[in-house]
C-alpha cells in the first residue's frame, strides 16, 4: 500500500460521493503547492469536459453551506477552467493538521512541489502545527535526515530562492549554494551558474574552487629562501671573526638589525 492509500485508510471514510458547487469550495489554507501550469490545468479541463472528474476531490465542512478543500486543488481548478458548475466530492472530518498532512502528502505522492515548496511544508507542519521532524518523516516515509536537509534549504536568502526557482536549478544546485557563507557570494555564484549553464557535478566544482583557501603569493617562498641566504652570510662573517680571534687577533665585532638591512662593524686591530 502506497503513503497516499495509507492515510486515505487513516484519515477518510468511505463516504458516498456527493455533487458540490465549486464556489461552496474554499481553499486550503495549508495548500503547499504554490505553483500551478496554465497549459497543463487547461490540459485537465479539456479532459473534463470529455470525461469529467474521474476521481473525487476531499473537503471538510467549515459552515452550513461552505466546504473547505483537502485534497484535489488541481482538479477544483481544472473544473472552474473548464466552466463544469458541480465536482465530485468526499465530505470528511480533518482536523487542521491532519488536513495539512493529507494535502502534502497528495501533491509529493504526484510529484507536484518543487523541493522548495516542500521545505516550505515541512516548515508549516512544524511552526503552525507542532509537528516534529521525526513525526513528518514517519507520515511521509522519509527519513529525518531528508526532512533536515529539505529544511536547510529554507536558510538561503529570498532573492537567492527567486533566482533558483526562476532558473529551474535543481535541489543540488540549491545545496552547493547553500555551503557559500553570505549572500552576495551566493549571488555571484548564481550568476555565474546560470550564465554557463552549469551541471550539478559543474556547480559542485565551482563552488569547491570558490571556497578553497587561497594559496600564499607566489614570491612567499623565495622571500624565504632569501632570509636563508642572508643567515649563511652572517653566520660566515661570525665565523670569520672567531677564526682571527683564535689565532691571537683581538678583533671585534657587532651588528645592528634594522627594519631594511642589518649593519656589520668589526675592528681588526693593526
Amino acid at each position: 500500500m502506497d503513503m497516499m492509500s495509507m492515510i486515505k485508510e487513516q484519515y477518510l471514510p468511505k463516504d458516498s460521493v456527493l455533487q458540490i458547487s465549486v464556489d461552496k469550495i474554499l481553499p486550503n489554507p495549508f495548500q503547499p503547492r504554490k505553483n500551478f501550469d496554465d497549459s497543463s490545468l487547461e490540459e485537465m479541463a479539456q479532459s473534463i469536459r470529455e470525461y469529467g472528474v474521474l476521481q473525487p476531490i476531499t473537503v471538510r465542512k467549515v459552515s452550513p453551506t461552505l466546504y473547505e478543500l483537502i485534497a484535489g486543488e488541481r482538479r477544483l481548478r481544472a473544473c472552474k477552467y473548464a466552466g463544469i458548475l458541480k465536482i465530485p466530492a468526499i465530505v470528511t472530518e480533518l482536523s487542521d493538521s491532519d488536513s495539512a498532512a493529507v494535502a502534502l502528502v497528495e501533491n509529493l505522492q504526484r510529484q507536484d512541489l518543487s523541493f522548495m515548496e516542500e521545505a516550505e511544508a515541512y516548515s508549516a507542519l512544524i511552526a503552525i502545527h507542532g509537528f516534529t521532524q521525526e513525526h513528518i518523516a514517519s507520515k511521509l516515509g522519509k527519513t529525518q535526515s531528508t526532512v533536515a536537509n529539505k529544511l536547510r534549504l529554507l536558510r538561503l536568502p529570498e532573492r537567492v530562492k527567486d533566482i533558483i526557482s526562476k532558473h529551474k536549478l535543481t535541489e543540488r544546485h540549491a545545496r552547493a549554494i547553500l555551503r557559500i557563507p553570505d549572500e552576495e557570494r551566493q549571488l555571484q555564484a548564481l550568476k555565474k551558474i546560470c550564465d554557463n549553464s552549469y551541471n550539478v557535478n559543474e556547480t559542485d566544482a565551482y563552488v569547491d574552487k570558490l571556497l578553497k583557501p587561497k594559496e600564499p603569493p607566489a614570491h612567499t617562498p623565495k622571500r624565504i629562501s632569501m632570509l636563508k641566504d642572508v643567515r649563511i652570510f652572517m653566520n660566515t662573517i661570525n665565523r670569520a671573526v672567531s677564526v682571527m680571534i683564535e689565532s691571537g687577533i683581538k678583533a671585534e665585532s657587532n651588528h645592528t638589525e634594522y627594519d631594511e638591512y642589518y649593519e656589520y662593524v668589526i675592528k681588526i686591530p693593526k
